[in-house]
């Protein structure tokens, strides 16, 4: 039986070819939660929206797109859709059916932030002349993204692992391209292990960065906390 192919193994683990599929990882990820976090706000401020005809489309789309697997989505993107005229790349499908399905999701966790400050703060915005506007950027949102910040940071995590299923449609991202190495190369278990760690490298590396913005975005919180505890 063969064993395992260590001179392999230590070849790829620095190989160019698989290293800007992990940067192509990276940037698939950064636009689909961009993109993700905008499409995820206008959804979120319509789901709390008094207004029945604004709430139950908003409702309806987070139901579906939570309901429904990702790769079904982007199947029917990518191959279903041109047999109504739409035709789109294999990037643009990715795209398009990350952020979509991403914003189901940032739009659950921003509703969540908004809801959990007191209707108390702002009704007091308002009290003193501020409009609703005002009222969610000053008031409502600075301590909103205290509550949204952790679960936001582990859907970027989540997403970086995620993007993996674009490589149904051929998105030559780093799974896609580990498949054709291994294809070439009859490396399976050598080639899998060098993309696992890439992909614990790039999730490693944003939990130092989600640990920096829930600091930055806690910061002026956790003082009256530490004093109110002490009292």
């Amino acid at each position: 039986m063969k064993g395992f192919n260590w001179p392999g193994f230590f070849e790829y683990l620095h190989n160019e070819y698989l290293f800007w599929g992990a940067v192509t990882t990276v940037w698939l990820t950064l636009a689909a939660i961009a993109a993700g976090l905008v499409l995820g706000f206008v959804i979120a401020m319509l789901r709390i929206s008094p207004r029945g005809w604004l709430s139950a489309p908003a409702k309806f789309y987070v139901w579906v797109f939570r309901g429904t697997p990702l790769l079904v989505q982007l199947i029917i993107i990518y191959t279903g859709l041109p047999q109504l005229g739409i035709k789109l790349g294999v990037i643009e499908s990715a795209l398009i059916g990350l952020s979509l399905n991403e914003a189901a999701y940032l739009a659950e966790i921003i509703r969540a932030g908004i809801l959990s400050i007191s209707r108390g703060q702002t009704d007091a915005a308002m009290a003193v002349g501020l409009t609703r506007a005002q009222t969610m950027r000053y008031v409502v949102m600075p301590q909103a993204l205290r509550v949204i910040i952790p679960p936001l940071g582990n859907s970027v995590n989540g997403l970086l692992k995620t993007t993996s299923i674009c490589s149904v449609i051929s998105m030559e991202e780093l799974l896609r391209r580990t498949q054709i190495l291994m294809q070439e190369k009859f490396l399976v278990l050598e080639l899998f292990l060098v993309a696992a760690i890439y992909y614990l490298v790039m999730t490693t590396a944003w939990e130092f960065v989600q640990r920096a913005l829930e600091r930055r975005f806690g910061r002026g919180f956790e003082q009256p906390l530490a004093e109110a505890d002490q009292r």
